[in-house]
């Protein structure tokens, strides 16, 4: 881009001399050098002066009229702009920058701000709190399938419970325990940690286990008087599950005695936990509260991935990549964990594939090739800013890594005529048609290799390939005499077609 010139240099002092005198409306110079004006008639100069409303002027580009008129509302446009954060260019050869994003999305990473998830904190958060306030043990169970923010939603609740609580001085301080049951050496461990909060001076005598303790204190009355609330929660209580169940129900029990000051959140994957393993307690009446997570949506973990960006100053991923990802994993497991690991995976492809250029390059200038007009074109393009984001080619190639599939590796590997075919049908049959015959399948076959100027094969060999493509499993032909009058239809997902060939451009084009 050509430089600005400066207000104090000569050219520019000789553009804004020219520009008054185009204002000032008279040409006529003392040294006869101007260009000579057209005359003017005396009706025209007495309107001129009549008139308050002068003559119309002659627009400016934008760059010389903020050059000549620092005071006009040119600057205000600028100011405007300047307003905005502008996010600096991402450069994935920088290790820092690098080391960066991997760590924004990273999954031991915790986001500034959880969102989409609002609804479900907000019942835990009320029921925490209509128990501290009542005084009044009770349990709840947070389930959901992995990835979907249960033990980072506990933990934001858990500092929540803890600052309310501080703001209330008509209560007594509130004793939390938080732990994952993966840590315990064993099931029982765990009634050793919730005794020990309760007395952390004292150590058990005898024979006595602490569970027996802790029921003997939850049914004495004089110890409930001065003692403290005590809000439990436990992760991946999956672990507590024995063949007799006898931890897990005692654990769920220890909040249904009559002086009973805990307050229990159990954490786990299994959605029916409550109903397989504790049968007991339904029938006591005392069966959990439950808030199941659900698994998030494209838009849920579109928004995610957008939030943990928005952190950086550069962009880093285009937008189409990132949509993508969303859709894929949502279709999948809607594993938030599998989208970050993904996107992961996605930059470190980016990564090594500028290495590569960068060593192509390195090694065309030791076999002493200098830069030329060939060799020119490729290192601007290794050096534009297009060729630093992750790109949807890059996200395409990262999500087969990751949700590998016979099926898409089968569509990967066919010939370049057998996937134009399977492109053919997807396009065919989203008008809302589940089959066809093999003669209009070849007119929309034909179709596309025309527009990519690939000559078609004959009707004899692309009846050859659906065949091919039928014991495959991809394609069900039916039966016929003739081959153009057989039934063609569809055996896999259309969505499995578009994710094998979203990498190669040509296709891409072509399902979009």
């Amino acid at each position: 881009m050509p430089a600005i010139a400066d207000r104090n240099s000569s050219p520019f002092k000789e553009i804004v001399a020219v520009i008054k005198s185009d204002k000032s409306g008279d040409m006529a110079g003392s040294n006869g050098c101007c260009t000579p004006q057209k005359r003017r008639l005396r009706s025209d100069a007495a309107a001129a002066r009549e008139s308050p409303v002068s003559t119309p002027m002659k627009l400016k580009s934008p760059r010389r009229r903020l050059n000549s008129s620092p005071n006009s509302p040119a600057n205000g446009i600028e100011e405007d702009f300047s307003e905005k954060p502008v996010k600096k260019n991402w450069n994935p050869r920088d290790v820092e920058h690098m080391r960066a994003v991997k760590e924004a999305l990273h999954v031991s990473t915790a986001p500034s701000t959880i969102v989409c998830r609002e609804d479900e904190q907000k019942r835990v958060l009320e029921f925490c709190k209509a128990c501290v306030e009542q005084e009044k043990a009770g349990s709840l169970y947070v389930c959901g399938c992995p990835g979907t923010g249960k033990s980072l939603s506990m933990e934001k609740v858990k500092q929540q419970v803890i600052d309310w609580a501080t703001t209330r001085e008509d209560l007594l301080p509130l004793e939390v325990l938080a732990l994952s049951c993966t840590s315990l050496a064993n099931t029982s461990e765990i009634f050793s940690k919730i005794l020990g909060k309760h007395r952390p001076k004292k150590k058990t005598m005898g024979s006595t286990s602490p569970l027996q303790h802790l029921q003997k204190l939850y049914s004495n009355k004089q110890a409930r008087s001065g003692s403290k609330m005590m809000l439990i929660i436990a992760d991946e209580l999956d672990y507590l599950i024995t063949k007799d169940r006898a931890v897990l129900h005692d654990l769920f029990m220890l909040t249904t005695f009559p002086f009973s000051r805990c307050i229990l959140i159990g954490i786990a994957n299994s959605i029916d936990l409550a109903d397989r393993f504790l049968p007991r307690l339904q029938s006591l009446n005392c069966k959990p509260m439950v808030v199941t997570f659900r698994a998030y949506s494209k838009d849920q973990i579109l928004s995610i991935l957008q939030e943990r960006l928005l952190v950086l100053p550069y962009i880093v991923f285009e937008q189409q990549a990132l949509e993508l990802c969303a859709r894929k994993v949502a279709a999948a497991s809607g594993d938030m964990r599998k989208a970050l690991c993904v996107c992961r995976s996605a930059m470190e492809i980016l990564e090594a594939e500028l290495r590569e250029s960068a060593s192509n390059l390195s090694l065309a200038s030791v076999e002493g090739e200098f830069i030329s007009q060939q060799t020119a074109p490729a290192l601007e393009i290794f050096q534009s800013e297009e060729n630093n984001t992750v790109r949807i080619d890059h996200m395409a190639l990262a999500l087969s890594k990751t949700f590998r599939s016979p099926i898409v590796d089968t569509i990967q590997s066919l010939p370049q005529h057998q996937q134009i075919i399977l492109c053919s049908a997807v396009k065919f049959f989203r008008g809302g048609k589940k089959d066809s015959t093999v003669g209009e399948l070849n007119k929309s076959y034909i179709d596309i290799c025309k527009s990519a100027m690939i000559p078609p094969v004959g009707i004899l060999e692309f009846s050859s390939m659906c065949r091919v493509l039928n014991d495959q499993g991809l394609f069900k032909l039916g039966q016929s005499r003739d081959d153009k009058s057989k039934r063609v239809t569809l055996k896999v997902d259309e969505a499995d077609i578009s994710f094998a060939l979203q990498g190669v451009r040509f296709f891409r084009n072509c399902l979009q």
